[in-house]
């Protein structure tokens, strides 16, 4: 037994007792060859950083453009936001107390609102002044 884990003992120090040898990535077949293929391999290089470098460039393109679209989107929705809260001011001191009464019951109930005009009739004062004010912006 005392043997045994003596042998395993010694197989460890040859082990670690062994310089690590590093392999060339690649291995000259020709004396000559071996500047050319270091060459080749910094050519290689070279050329997969330019590709990186242009795809790198190309997405900062895109996320830049589409950061443009965003910001124009964002820009146009507070505009109509802000236009129909207006509209919506507006709506609120043109309606009948009992108007706003229903309309909140309707709300808490989930409930569509109900027309109590004839589909013919509206009231058109809400549109000119949402109109007035989003082209003065």
């Amino acid at each position: 037994m005392q043997s045994a884990a003596v042998t395993q003992m010694q197989r460890k120090q040859d082990v670690t007792a062994s310089p690590k040898k590093v392999l060339p990535l690649t291995t000259p077949l020709v004396d000559g060859e071996d500047e050319s293929s270091g060459a080749s391999v910094v050519a290689i290089d070279n050329k997969i950083e330019q590709a990186m470098d242009l795809v790198k460039s190309h997405l900062m393109y895109a996320v830049r453009e589409e950061v443009e679209v965003l910001k124009e989107q964002i820009k146009e929705l507070i505009e109509k936001n802000s236009q129909l809260e207006q509209e919506n001011n507006l709506l609120k001191t043109l309606a009948s107390p009992e108007q706003l009464a229903q309309f909140q019951a309707q709300l808490q109930t989930g409930s569509p609102p109900a027309t109590t005009q004839p589909q013919g009739t509206t009231q058109p004062p809400a549109q000119p002044a949402s109109q007035g004010s989003g082209s003065t912006a």
